[in-house]
């Protein structure tokens, strides 16, 4: 459409579109890197526009300006989100952040909370109808420009056109100025690639295929997915569409054909990246921009079953509660939409959210898991939002957890030369035990190889993993849930209580090489119980001592030849040569497991009532 003939009186010079403006104007500038580069520089190029104030969710260009003196005194700058680009003006009080869930800002546009004169946005060309397209920038924009006076708009023909609720008709805009410039890109620096590895290891232990996901701002988020190209099925939901998930689209990682929501489509309302990404977005209608309203209200996201959460945030205190928009005093980011997505994560069924976070900063001098928030931390999301939090130290699992639980979680997946520190400064606070034994300080990357599943004849499915320490709450509900008989077998005794000590112990002497214990895990509503425990304990340089306990509900379905078959597979690993056990002579259902499986088993039966196993492994034959 040639709009000079179509609408010639809308067509405006950029110099001559921002004289619209009026001085004491507010104006809603479009959002990152769909913003209008040409009419924010006209309007701050024209010195006659003054007492402007400027709204925005992330901001690029006026970055270019805002250490001008001559720029401060005529513009005020209020941003929802404070980008990279802009964190040191925040820091000297250059521009105002407003913390509001994403969610809840078109709204504000709506009921004139916030009223706005002027609204300064980029559009791809119009077809032959008269539609453009918002592109990359939906988000915020589609309200800001709807509940503005005035509507200012770069036609742009580099910018995409995306499907969805972008179409925008210019019988909706006051004024266009056509003109065509790069849209902005949007790349990750490089950041510490072991830690990122690390992490995106563990995000891909929690993400199943078919999973709908959400990822978060940040670098770090947007280069953890690139760890989940093996999965299958992948659909998306999210605030913005990133670089870090173009090979999984190009590799049909994400099909989307899953969601519960939307089939088929990626929702979305923002694309921040590189000119390959944009073109990739570009007319493709497998992408569904809609606003933020939609795509971040909590109730919208619960629509999509298993869905996940993939955030990041500063630091997080040892009850769960985590910051994500300032380093103390001093504003950084914003509230965004973390919120909004673990909010929903939780109401949708199978649903959770992961909160993504390096142990460490400042070259490991800091910790990022701190007993308390910083002085003049914000609070983002509460300890009672969060369900999971990883570093690459590991997995802590916050959902419903108690606070000593979750102290005992958060300190496992500290940098271990803080971990002792952390478990100190949480006795002082009386959220733990004042005799609590802190974790060990080995790196524990290396169990990783050690989880296990096996499907029951019942159709139920066990987890194996080996003990932590913050199972010693869920281990204790097990034991107390065994019958006498079970008990008696084990222990050799009617063992009544199971103390702290006794519990603390079992994982502290737990060093996972000369020292093994496994436990069984099944899923009852949200919560796993143990259901079964395998241990080894060295006895001497060749042999290591056996045990197992099982639910007597699952006797009889190979629990415990499974365990066994682990426990000699990561004995073999640490070069020992036989199992020993003891097991009363009554305990024929224990003593078949080990005939069965060691057919060339020596049993020895004492005068006491017991019977001494010797099970030596089979060795590979030398050729």
């Amino acid at each position: 459409m040639n709009l000079r003939e179509t609408c010639p009186e809308k067509v405006l010079s950029a110099e001559d579109s921002v004289k619209k403006i009026k001085n004491g104007s507010r104006v809603f500038i479009g959002t990152g890197c769909g913003e209008p580069q040409r009419l924010i520089k006209a309007m701050i190029e024209d010195l006659s526009i003054q007492d402007i104030v400027i709204y925005q969710m992330l901001s690029s260009t006026l970055s270019k300006y805002v250490n001008d003196d001559n720029f401060l005194s005529r513009f005020s700058i209020k941003l929802f989100f404070i980008s990279a680009l802009m964190r040191q003006s925040a820091f000297e009080g250059k521009i105002d952040y407003i913390p509001v869930y994403l969610s809840q800002i078109p709204e504000i546009f709506e009921n004139h909370e916030i009223g706005l004169d002027v609204a300064l946005i980029q559009v791809s060309p119009p077809d032959h109808h008269g539609y453009c397209s918002l592109g990359i920038s939906v988000d915020i924009t589609l309200s800001g420009m709807k509940n503005a006076d005035i509507v200012i708009a770069q036609v742009n023909p580099e910018m995409p056109r995306t499907w969805g609720d972008s179409i925008v008709h210019i019988d909706e805009i006051n004024y266009l100025v056509e003109h065509t410039e790069p849209i902005l890109e949007s790349l990750p620096g490089i950041k510490n690639q072991e830690v990122i590895e690390r992490i995106g290891h563990y995000v891909n232990i929690l993400v199943d295929d078919g999973a709908t996901l959400q990822i978060g701002f940040g670098h770090l988020p947007d280069a953890v997915v690139s760890y989940l190209s093996d999965k299958k099925d992948l659909g998306i939901h999210t605030q913005v569409i990133t670089n870090g998930l173009l090979p999984l689209f190009k590799k049909k990682v994400i099909t989307n054909k899953k969601k519960s929501l939307l089939p088929y489509k990626v929702v979305a309302s923002l694309c921040m990246g590189s000119k390959e990404l944009y073109d990739y977005v570009d007319n493709n209608p497998i992408f569904y921009f809609k606003s933020s309203e939609f795509v971040n209200d909590p109730n919208v996201i619960a629509k999509n079953d298993n869905f996940i959460s993939i955030s990041s945030a500063l630091e997080v205190d040892l009850t769960g509660q985590v910051c994500t928009d300032s380093k103390g005093y001093l504003f950084y980011s914003g509230i965004g939409d973390q919120v909004d997505f673990i909010r929903g994560s939780a109401m949708s069924k199978g649903g959770f959210s992961i909160i993504i976070i390096p142990s460490t900063a400042q070259n490991d001098k800091i910790s990022r898991i701190v007993p308390h928030l910083s002085e003049g931390a914000g609070v983002a999301t509460t300890r009672g939002d969060i369900d999971i939090i990883v570093t690459e130290y590991g997995i802590a699992e916050m959902r419903r957890k108690s606070i000593y639980q979750r102290v005992m979680e958060l300190a496992r997946i500290a940098h271990p030369k803080f971990r002792k520190e952390l478990i100190e400064e949480a006795k002082k606070r009386h959220y733990i035990f004042p005799d609590q034994i802190p974790p060990t300080t080995q790196d524990l990357l290396f169990l990783d190889q050690y989880h296990y599943s096996l499907k029951l004849t019942n159709g139920k499915n066990i987890l194996f993993r080996p003990l932590l320490p913050s199972d010693e709450f869920e281990s204790r509900h097990f034991y107390y849930s065994l019958q006498d008989d079970s008990i008696y077998y084990r222990f050799f005794n009617k063992r009544k209580v199971f103390s702290r000590d006794m519990l603390q112990k079992q994982w502290a002497d737990v060093d996972y090489r000369r020292n093994m214990t496994f436990i069984g895990l099944m899923q009852l509503g949200k919560r796993k119980q143990i259901v079964a425990i395998g241990s080894y304990a060295e006895a001497d340089e060749n042999s290591a001592e056996v045990a197992f306990l099982v639910k007597e509900n699952l006797h009889g379905m190979g629990i415990c030849s499974y365990l066994l078959e682990i426990l000699e597979t990561i004995a073999k690993e640490n070069n020992y040569k036989q199992f020993i056990a003891t097991v009363l002579a009554e305990n024929r259902k224990m003593l078949k497991v080990f005939q069965k499986k060691y057919p060339s088993a020596k049993f020895i039966r004492s005068g006491s009532g017991e019977v001494e196993v010797e099970m030596s492994f089979q060795l590979p034959e030398v050729l």
